[in-house]
């Protein structure tokens, strides 16, 4: 089953820094998505790997980190 994570930062810089870190650990780029307007990195994942990419996002300091199943 796949989920989207959607992790919401307070400033651009955090949600940059989370996305660099994203692809950094191995994400495709077509996986991951930064949303500039609302500072929102939304990442769709597979559930073998929501540990590690919430781990990411949360290394960044989000405000809150939501999930939608697909």
């Amino acid at each position: 089953m796949t989920k989207t994570l959607t992790g919401s930062y307070d400033s651009l810089d955090k949600a940059r820094n989370a996305l660099d870190d994203l692809i950094n650990i191995g994400l495709d780029r077509e996986k991951v998505f930064l949303d500039r307007d609302h500072t929102l990195v939304k990442v769709m994942i597979p559930d073998d790997i929501e540990r590690e990419v919430r781990e990411v996002l949360d290394r960044h300091d989000p405000s809150a980190v939501s999930e939608r199943t697909m």
